[in-house]
């Protein structure tokens, strides 16, 4: 217990120099209910994409954010500061590389869990660990891609890693049964390097693209179509399966509806990403 006191003294002490912008700024309650609502609308929406109740809540959430973006233009003390958007080229379009990112490669582990356990016949332990090849190459080369972000425009080393990621996901198109776990596991490794190579320059674009007393909204912006993303890629991949599979159980039989939906599917994240090297690219250069 003392030991914690002491280190809390410490922190304090190196915290105490550090000067914080404050003000008596409004809280926006009106478009924190809206956003809110419109969230929960667009994840329960896309939860049940197949369904026509999931339908309905989709348009009421694009209904609902066309109102948010209206109220926040409006707004003395906006929730979402939309000028960021407007007026600034390196933010808008980092945010929305991120979001295309998300929505091409969140999908990619449900879709190849499912290739290895029912088409490979791999038991979830063994499906697991291959899948873990790609979260392995992210933590490994993350931390050497945000600092060489430092040097070299981030525009460059992610526009490079989404480029990697679109080329994974087109290999992953030609999949087949008899396909060999170690092209998998291969592709596996790629896609991590090139996620590595997008999200930490793309985080440090975001981040040096505005001034720091909005680094709160850009670190919550850029979070936000991250796990936009991450629904929308579930929502398409549901989509895909719902619209070839139906309602048809997983057997031997109907593997080769699983099969067209996950070369679909990677198809079109090979698209999305096709489409994000150019929106990551128009961000321009963050230092002139």
């Amino acid at each position: 217990m003392h030991s914690l006191g002491s280190l809390l003294s410490v922190l304090l002490w190196k915290l105490k120099g550090i000067e914080v912008e404050t003000g008596k700024e409004k809280f926006d309650m009106k478009g924190s209910i809206i956003y809110g609502t419109f969230i929960i609308s667009f994840m329960l929406g896309f939860s049940y994409v197949s369904k026509m109740g999931g339908i309905l809540l989709i348009i009421l959430s694009a209904f609902l954010f066309l109102i948010f973006l209206k109220l926040e233009e409006r707004e003395e003390n906006p929730m979402l500061n939309i000028g960021l958007f407007k007026n600034n080229r390196a933010f808008s379009f980092s945010n929305i590389a991120t979001f295309i990112h998300y929505s091409a490669s969140y999908s990619a582990g449900f879709l190849l869990s499912l290739y290895l356990q029912f088409i490979k016949g791999l038991d979830a332990r063994t499906a697991g660990l291959i899948l873990m090849a790609r979260p392995v190459m992210m933590a490994i080369f993350s931390p050497f891609t945000g600092r060489a972000s430092d040097k070299i425009e981030p525009r460059i080393l992610a526009s490079s890693g989404m480029g990697l990621t679109a080329f994974c996901f087109f290999l992953f198109i030609f999949l087949r049964e008899g396909t060999s776990i170690y092209f998998v596991l291969f592709n596996l490794l790629l896609h991590g390097i090139g996620f590595a190579l997008f999200a930490s320059p793309n985080t440090n674009a975001v981040m040096s693209s505005v001034e720091k007393k909005n680094y709160g909204i850009a670190s919550a912006t850029l979070a936000t179509m991250r796990l936009t993303g991450q629904m929308f890629s579930m929502g398409i991949a549901t989509l895909v399966i719902s619209a070839i599979a139906g309602r048809e159980k997983i057997t031997s039989a109907t593997l080769h509806l699983l099969m067209k939906s996950i070369k679909i599917s990677m198809g079109i994240s090979t698209v999305l990403c096709t489409a994000g090297i150019f929106a990551s690219l128009a961000r321009g250069n963050i230092r002139e």
